[in-house]
This record gives C-alpha cells, sequence and structure tokens, in this order.
C-alpha cells in the first residue's frame, strides 16, 4: 500500500495527505512499520502527542511494532507544519540499532524539509511519478 489512508483519523484532515520517502518507505519496510501503526502515529501527532520538536519542521514519534511497545519501538522523523498541513515521512530507525540521529544527520533533515516544504502541487505530483515521494493527492 503506497496511500496511507483516512479512514481512523478524524474527518477534518481527511483531505491532508501523508508521503513517505524512498528510503523512508525502504527503512519501514525492513523495520515491519505497517501503514496503519504509521497513520496511527501520524495521528497522534496530529493531536499534539509529539515525543520531541527537533526544529526545522522536523518532530520525532516513537512508534510502537512487534510488541516492543513505543519504548523499544521505532523513532520516526516526520516534516510536520501543523494539524492542518501534509506530513512527509523521512526518516525512521529501530531505537535498538542507535539511540539518536546525528547533528550531521539533523541538518541534512533540516534541508530535506525545508525543499519538500517549498515543493507545490506539481511539484509533489512530479516526484511521486518518479518515485522520490510515495503517497497521492487527497480529493
Amino acid at each position: 500500500m503506497v496511500y496511507l489512508t483516512n479512514e481512523n483519523i478524524q474527518p477534518e484532515f481527511s483531505r491532508k495527505v501523508r508521503f513517505k520517502t524512498r528510503g523512508f518507505a525502504k527503512g519501514a519496510k525492513a523495520e515491519g512499520l505497517s501503514d496503519v501503526a504509521l497513520v496511527g502515529g501520524i495521528s497522534e501527532v496530529r493531536d499534539g502527542l509529539i515525543d520531541a520538536r527537533l526544529g526545522g519542521n522536523l518532530v520525532k514519534k516513537r512508534i510502537a511494532i512487534g510488541g516492543t511497545g513505543k519504548r523499544g519501538g521505532l523513532r520516526s522523523i516526520l516534516v510536520y507544519t501543523g494539524p492542518t498541513g501534509n506530513v512527509f515521512c523521512v526518516y525512521v530507525f529501530a531505537k535498538r540499532e542507535t539511540d539518536n540521529i546525528s547533528a550531521n544527520q539533523l541538518k541534512e533533515l533540516k534541508l530535506l524539509a525545508k525543499v519538500l516544504l517549498g515543493w507545490k502541487d506539481k511539484e509533489i505530483d512530479k516526484a511521486i511519478k518518479t518515485g522520490v515521494l510515495e503517497g497521492s493527492r487527497g480529493s
């Protein structure tokens, strides 16, 4: 499944779209992160349950997988501007592999966030068609 649906999210967010970068999608698949768990995590972020604000419109969200609970699960880095905006899922890592991202990774992710947030609909659609992003536009 490429598009993350809004079926379990409040109706006012039904037109807001979540996108995954190619790297996030690959990492999520390798770690066994389902779209259902990811949508649940994004819903929590929209409700204000953010684990860390990293600056540059980046937030960190812990997501439970495979019965490990959030503490031992995955960490996701999202480009997030608020409850009514698009969300770009840009990085995911397992707590068991690393405690946190490095200063250099954070700097690179902030640059990526700036680029993604500057894209207009046409650029996002092109990124989807070329495989840079996974997702689709809501109606």
